[in-house]
């Protein structure tokens, strides 16, 4: 199967990395599902007696299309994630194709494969009974059922179908609760990758020559040196590393920028080199340049997690609104180090011709430039031959000259006619401060006020600190400008908004595949009303193990639903098969229930299972702790709330059959909850 499944990879051009071997280890837990029903019906009836060929086909007749119904629920579930236009759908849009292959691929081996395996592997039950009771059939088909874990079971469900409303009741009180513990679980886009290597970033004034940011760069080498937890590290001057890694945010060519990428030799030792560093710069280390010490982080680049962006047609005006932004960040406990992208202005030298005086030496503003051109950054004369090399040759002035401002105004500009005229007689120089760079969002003049957050804290709940603060700004801002939230909320509501708009197609997809099973809208909306439930054990999960809920674990939620509904299908038919048999429709939701308890848990913890070793992942660790949680409380929620809410919908035609009401009182009237009850 596994094999099928990378074969499929190869075809469509998918690589096995990050996203799709965790997908893998997801479809590992629920590639087995369909195996474990089609075996457990096998098992049963030939517990009854059923030789193996006759056992193997029922298995197949009776749950082959309930068990693909139920696959390609379970495959529809991540059917969002897989189409997204968005960077997180680039990101993590394997995980749809993988699982909904390997889905695929597992209901053909368990409606093919699994049932000879079945009978070549299963022990012959009907031989034992025959050499025990003379004959290979058993006495009581459903003894089986009639267990004392069975008969507790069942008095349980009776009681729940009894007592329907206050059932359901129990599980919408059940279910509130657990969205008002969803507000306590910490909010998150993506978490800390697990790498070793660090982010050493320096930013200088803008003008700073580099000469003056390599010298900075050295200092901070100087700081790694001798540190025994280094593995490696590479320098960057001028400009930022390549993009080695899909998360990282490429830095602009910049003289006044530099970088060093830290390897270290593990995680622990990654921590301990970022603690020495930020201790070496509150000591005053490189006080010149604005530092920043980050680690990768999963998912599509971000940047700065925190940042609030002003948009107006102003530059003064923005910069002004941006700084007062600034100045509440830096009133929040959770943030560090908040600035500007536009970073301060820098000094400036501005000229203006005088166009008479120039025309009258024969000067015109082109030969002005030129000359000054020529003066300060060099002109190419010749070229000289080194070897192989040609060596390009530049003429300017002494860097006396052309270095020292004092001097500029006496720089001489030669005519046309060779005479040699002082910059100050054509010219008049102005001296000020300028911006060093203007970012636009959407043509828009946009300046962002950015910031880090202390460790511990999710991007996410600072934000939502900060933004109420920010009200009296936004109150009092004039028409044409606005302000709006960046970094990972805006990021992750991208992510959201991809993933919801393809939320119709999936629940088209979903109610179309189960629309052909059920052929009727009452059981389709039974179905769907139990796909919530997973949130129940999603937010007591993630609350009791302390995880922040993002975006995969969002996934996690939503292929959740698909998971339980799958469980729902199989029960449902089963209700149905057992009234087409001649039960009563109280008795077929009892039994029905009773019969597929076993198949349904089984299922579910092998699904429970498969997250497992995910669970320690800080990428897979939110998602696995959802599925975990969500399917294991649903699982048994749905045993118990599905029977309620499938009685009280069809509660005019429990008693269908003829002649049935006064046995179902009776049995009702002894259905008491502690007491097993026995079979009908």
């Amino acid at each position: 199967m596994l094999a099928f499944v990378f074969i499929a990879m190869y075809a469509i051009g998918l690589d096995l990395h990050r996203i799709t071997l965790g997908a893998l280890i997801i479809a590992l837990g629920l590639l087995v599902d369909d195996a474990i029903i089609a075996i457990e019906m096998m098992v049963v009836k030939m517990e009854q007696g059923w030789d193996r060929v006759k056992a193997a086909s029922f298995a197949w007749t009776s749950t082959a299309f309930p068990m693909l119904t139920g696959t390609l629920v379970t495959a529809a579930g991540f059917l969002p994630i897989g189409f997204a236009n968005s960077s997180v759908g680039e990101y993590a849009g394997g995980i749809f194709w993988v699982v909904a292959i390997a889905l695929v691929a597992s209901w053909f081996v368990a409606v093919i494969f699994t049932p000879y395996l079945g009978m070549k592997l299963l022990p012959d039950f009907a031989a034992k009974m025959a050499k025990k009771h003379g004959h290979g059939i058993h006495d009581d088909p459903n003894a089986i059922y009639h267990t004392p874990l069975y008969e507790r079971f069942r008095a349980l469900v009776r009681f729940c179908v009894r007592w329907r409303g206050l059932t359901i009741i129990a599980t919408v009180l059940i279910f509130a609760g657990s969205i008002v513990g969803f507000g306590r679980v910490q909010q998150q886009f993506f978490p800390l990758s697990e790498r070793p290597e660090l982010f050493f970033q320096m930013r200088l004034p803008e003008g700073t020559a580099i000469g003056v940011t390599e010298a900075t760069a050295k200092e901070a080498e100087r700081l790694l040196a001798g540190d025994d937890d280094v593995a490696t590290y590479t320098t960057y001057i001028g400009q930022g590393s390549p993009r080695f890694w899909l998360g990282l945010n490429p830095q602009l060519p910049n003289e006044a920028f530099a970088e060093i990428v830290i390897v270290a030799k593990g995680v622990e030792e990654r921590e301990r080199i970022k603690a020495r560093i930020e201790k070496a710069l509150s000591g005053g280390a490189l006080s010149e340049a604005r530092v920043r010490v980050d680690r990768f982080n999963f998912g599509p680049p971000v940047g700065f997690p925190v940042q609030f962006r002003i948009v107006g047609p102003d530059p003064d005006a923005v910069r002004r609104l941006a700084y007062e932004v600034r100045d509440v960040m830096r009133a929040n406990p959770n943030v560090v180090d908040p600035h500007l992208d536009w970073n301060e202005k820098t000094p400036s030298i501005s000229l203006s011709v005088d166009q008479e005086r120039a025309r009258a030496l024969g000067l015109n503003v082109s030969d002005i430039a030129q000359s000054l051109q020529t003066l300060i950054s060099g002109a190419p004369v010749t070229v000289v031959r080194d070897g192989t090399e040609r060596v390009q040759v530049l003429a300017r002035a002494v860097a006396e000259e052309r270095l020292d401002l004092a001097r500029l105004p006496d720089l001489t500009i030669t005519t046309r006619g060779g005479i040699a005229v002082p910059l100050a007689q054509v010219a008049r120089i102005d001296y000020g401060h300028e911006e060093p760079i203007l970012w636009r969002r959407n043509r828009d003049m946009a300046i962002t006020a950015r910031a880090d957050i202390v460790d511990g804290m999710q991007a996410p709940d600072v934000t939502n600190q900060i933004w109420p603060a920010l009200k009296d700004i936004r109150d009092k801002l004039e028409p044409g400008y606005r302000l709006e939230i960046g970094g990972a909320i805006e990021e992750s509501q991208k992510g959201n908004a991809s993933i919801f708009a393809l939320f119709p197609i999936m629940v088209i997809v979903m109610l179309t595949i189960l629309m052909i099973q059920l052929q009727s809208f009452s059981r389709l909306i039974l179905v769907f009303l139990t796909a919530p439930l997973g949130i129940v054990g999603a937010s007591l999960a993630l609350n009791v193990f302390d995880r922040p809920f993002g975006f995969v674990a969002l996934l996690g939620l939503i292929a959740l639903a698909g998971m339980i509904m799958r469980n729902t299908v199989i029960l449902v038919d089963q209700i149905e098969t057992d009234v087409a048999g001649g039960l009563a429709r109280r008795e077929a939701i009892v039994e029905a229930t009773v019969r597929r308890a076993r198949p349904v848990i089984l299922t579910a913890l092998a699904a429970i299972l498969a997250m497992i070793p995910l669970s320690r992942s800080a990428f897979w660790g939110p998602m696995a702790i959802t599925i975990k949680g969500g399917l294991f409380v649903a699982t048994f929620l749905t045993l118990l709330f599905l029977p309620a809410l499938y009685a009280l919908w069809f509660r005019k035609h429990l008693a269908e059959r003829g002649g049935a009401e006064e046995e179902e009182a009776a049995e009702e009237v002894q259905g008491t909850l502690p007491l097993p009850i026995a079979a009908e």
